[in-house]
């Protein structure tokens, strides 16, 4: 986090930063990675060819998004906490972006099951509505009523990540406290926590024979990797955004390399910071994703109940493919759009960037 005091030095670095910030292509990226989960999970809800090629392609795809969430995360939100001057705007910031959306797509559906059923299971509708508010899904991933003859009965199987994105808000102070400690080191604690968490990521369902392993190995401290990669970007940011075709090329040379083999696999979150950064700062049209809102947060979490209900309706099969997916995708962006403008934006503070994009496109 930045000091209070200040310098002329000081002022021109932070200008030189906001003008970079603006600079960039990482609404565009988070919107394009969201459409990555969307179109996988349309894909196999659909039960479209279960198990099939196309599905594992678009499983890869989707993971790929994932990953490429994580480090987004890791390079915009450690940048928040240096720019931050206290934990308290920090934790505010995090808070106002993240929670009364995720809120408002729990609650919709409990309501929703609630008026289905009558009312006939309240504990079961606590029981959900308890677990997923403090991001414990996969305590509670059903509700009464909803999606049971469907492939996959939970309401929404896509919210996981919000817990990984939550641990990691709560990690990164601390380990901005011991960057500060490593001084002219931090890379070597980069690199650490980067090989730890690829070994956590990695060996944990080899090593440890328990039903929970793959589980937890796509827990924290299992993206740490990703995230790292990400405040590498940051950190790297200017440099960045001054040699982008070093960086995708780099970075795609990485990612080509770690499917070579699953040894190599550890060097893919090193690749994708790169490829990202590429996409971000190459030259070429600004691409400005959030010029009437930034949605992306909104497909993520929207999504998936949305095809489930189309699913349950019968609305979503093999046999109407065109027609789900047109569907899908207009209540989608419908319901991303409303989410913004009705919760996500007058929650932010006004000196939010996502505000400031909105206005600036």
């Amino acid at each position: 986090m930045i000091s209070g005091s200040g310098s002329g030095c000081k002022a021109e670095g932070d200008q030189s930063r906001s003008a970079a910030l603006a600079a960039n292509r990482f609404d565009f990226l988070r919107l394009a990675f969201a459409c990555g989960v969307f179109a996988f999970h349309a894909w196999v809800l659909a039960a479209f060819a279960p198990d099939g090629a196309v599905e594992r392609s678009l499983g890869h795809m989707a993971e790929l998004s994932i990953q490429g969430f994580f480090i987004v995360s890791g390079a915009l939100v450690f940048g928040s906490l240096e720019r931050t001057r206290s934990l308290l705007t920090y934790a505010s910031k995090r808070i106002r972006r993240l929670y009364p959306a995720y809120a408002t797509i729990i609650l919709i559906p409990v309501l929703i099951s609630g008026f289905m059923t009558g009312w006939a299971r309240p504990e079961a509708l606590m029981e959900y509505l308890g677990a997923n508010l403090i991001f414990l899904n996969f305590l509670s991933p059903d509700l009464p009523g909803l999606f049971a003859d469907n492939r996959f009965s939970a309401v929404n199987g896509a919210l996981w990540t919000l817990k990984v994105e939550v641990l990691f808000y709560m990690v990164l102070p601390v380990f901005a406290v011991f960057l500060r400690l490593f001084g002219r080191f931090s890379w070597v604690l980069f690199g650490l926590v980067y090989v730890l968490a690829e070994m956590w990521r990695l060996l944990l369902p080899v090593y440890f024979h328990h039903p929970l392993a793959e589980e937890l190995s796509r827990q924290l401290p299992g993206q740490m990797a990703f995230f790292v990669s990400g405040m590498v970007l940051w950190k790297l940011w200017r440099t960045a955004a001054k040699q982008p075709g070093l960086f995708g090329l780099v970075g795609l040379a990485l990612v080509l390399v770690s499917f070579l083999s699953p040894w190599l696999e550890p060097l893919r979150a090193a690749g994708l910071g790169g490829i990202i950064g590429y996409v971000a700062f190459a030259p070429g049209p600004s691409l400005q994703a959030a010029r009437f809102g930034d949605i992306s947060y909104g497909v993520y979490i929207t999504h998936f109940p949305i095809i489930q209900a189309l699913v349950m309706l019968g609305l979503f099969g093999p046999e109407q493919a065109l027609v789900g997916i047109a569907a899908a995708t207009v209540l989608v962006l419908l319901a991303s759009f409303l989410l913004w403008h009705l919760v996500e934006r007058p929650a932010l503070r006004r000196d939010s960037h996502y505000r400031r994009a909105e206005a600036q496109a």
